[in-house]
């Protein structure tokens, strides 16, 4: 077997589904298995998943997609997975608590406290990630405020990305990307921070060691069994997704931001030291290259709401047809797009979501249009940030919202920069494939990696036309505005 037929898997594991996707180094094998799980809400801004259900998703994506080709050209996994998840685990390795997932914001109130004061904000600017509900240290705040003996008897805290290398390889580890993710790293000294620690109640040794995101596990030989593979196979120990986007979109020089629509969302730009801007974070891709952006929780899973009220009984693709049907800016009709608690750049986890200046003329189409410009308003905010670091001349694009030409059109029309919608479906997979070719030694630099493993994939460039750009542009100075009142209103009532 010549080293251009081996297969690099790469593993994406996401809130809503497990992506097991292939990519051989001669580009004659890329596929993708899927397997979903459910996002859990139990209580009002609890979002949760049970460990148990990603694992067994995990492993029937692999298993399947294996299946599917000879294994033997299988020389690695390599990991991505969403970020700000917690899990406790006991001894044995055993789940001890659900997964808390970004989306939970039951410690809004620990995130409000720390806020008040300078605390959140250096523990923001140490680790990159912002003090808020999302952050796992927030969560153990948490679980420490109520439920002390929990937080002081579970052996090990991890994350997601943290229990699927548990899953695959049975030790305990994480790595730079996540641990950038948890709101408890020092970026300077690239080790847990003793502030974050102590603030949290918990001792050192229930977290897990920091390596490097190209650093290789072996495959244990009883998960090996089960995935047809061969134990020992290297599993590189990978990123985030987010981190791992901008590489799979190949948004990886200055100037070039890389936006992603899973169900959440974000805007990322790549740096090459750790620099922190007032509302977004900084998380790491390797020790030298890190992301800065913000994410937001309403991305994707605002197209399903909108679909099954606005629209019950279509799919996500006719209610997007409808919606293109109505003119850009929606004739007046706006929507304040937070269904969960939101995130960049505002970072309030109580502010929810609304329509405003609804008027009688305006129909369920309205909504629908109204609600994707409302998404793509949200990411413009995060990009006016990122201006602070460096200017954005192109914005390249992943994600399955933008298979609808109404998603193509309002995000570049609002954005008003030229976006790029890459064929690269596999996104953040693609990204964690392109690591693992590093750590693996089959190439030099991940940009070696991005031109072997991205093949032949299409890129479509969106022009906007100019009606929508001075329909959008008006916004730009209205949306702010809008914001700040309705923030402000929203507070009365909480």
């Amino acid at each position: 077997m010549s080293p251009a037929s081996d297969i690099i898997l790469g593993l994406d594991v996401g809130t809503t589904a497990a992506k097991a996707s292939l990519f051989s180094l001669d580009g004659d094998v890329r596929l993708t298995v899927s397997r979903e799980y459910p996002l859990l809400n139990p209580q009002p801004g609890w979002h949760i998943q049970d460990p148990d259900a990603i694992a067994r998703g995990v492993l029937e994506a692999m298993r399947e997609a294996v299946a599917r080709i000879d294994a033997g050209r299988v020389i690695g996994i390599s990991i991505s997975t969403a970020m700000h998840g917690l899990i406790g685990l006991d001894a044995s390795l055993r789940p001890v608590t659900e997964l808390l997932t970004w989306a939970d914001s039951r410690a809004w109130a620990q995130a409000e406290i720390l806020n008040e004061h300078s605390t959140g904000p250096r523990l923001h600017y140490t680790s990159g990630t912002p003090t808020h509900p999302m952050s796992p240290l927030v969560k153990l705040r948490w679980f420490r405020d109520t439920h002390p003996d929990l937080l002081a008897g579970t052996a090990h805290w991890i994350g997601l990305k943290d229990w699927i290398l548990v899953v695959l390889t049975g030790q305990v580890a994480t790595e730079l990307s996540t641990a950038s993710g948890s709101g408890m790293l020092d970026m300077e000294a690239r080790t847990w921070n003793p502030e974050a620690i102590e603030l949290t109640g918990i001792r050192p040794d229930q977290l897990p060691p920091i390596r490097n995101t190209t650093d290789i596990l072996p495959l244990a030989p009883a998960t090996a069994a089960t995935l047809g593979l061969p134990a020992g196979l290297p599993v590189v120990l990978g990123a985030g997704d987010g981190p791992l986007g901008n590489l799979g979109t190949g948004a990886m020089e200055p100037g070039k931001a890389g936006l992603s629509i899973g169900t959440s969302g974000a805007v990322r730009m790549v740096v090459r030291t750790p620099a922190v801007v007032s509302g977004l974070f900084c998380y790491a891709l390797t020790s030298d290259v890190w992301v800065a952006g913000g994410a937001v929780s309403n991305g994707g899973m605002v197209q399903r709401w909108l679909t099954e009220t606005y629209a019950p009984g279509a799919d996500d693709a006719e209610a997007c047809r409808r919606g293109a049907m109505i003119p850009p800016g929606s004739d007046g009709l706006l929507m304040i797009p937070y269904l969960v608690a939101e995130r960049a750049s505002l970072w309030d986890s109580e502010i929810r979501g609304a329509f405003l200046h609804v008027r009688q003329a305006h129909t369920p189409d309205h909504f629908l249009r109204a609600g994707v410009e409302g998404v793509a308003y949200q990411l413009w905010t995060i990009l006016r940030r990122l201006r602070m670091i460096n200017r954005v001349e192109e914005v390249r694009a992943t994600g399955g919202v933008f298979r609808s030409q109404l998603w193509r059109d309002v995000v570049a029309g609002v954005l008003n920069r030229p976006l790029i919608v890459t064929g690269a479906a596999e996104g953040s997979g693609l990204g964690a494939a392109i690591l693992g070719a590093q750590a693996l030694g089959v190439v030099d630099t991940l940009q070696d990696g991005y031109d072997l493993l991205r093949g032949d994939s299409s890129e479509t460039r969106i022009v906007v036309s100019d009606a929508a750009r001075e329909v959008y542009e008006t916004m730009h100075y209205e949306v702010p505005r809008i914001l700040q009142r309705y923030g402000r209103l929203g507070a009365d009532f909480r």
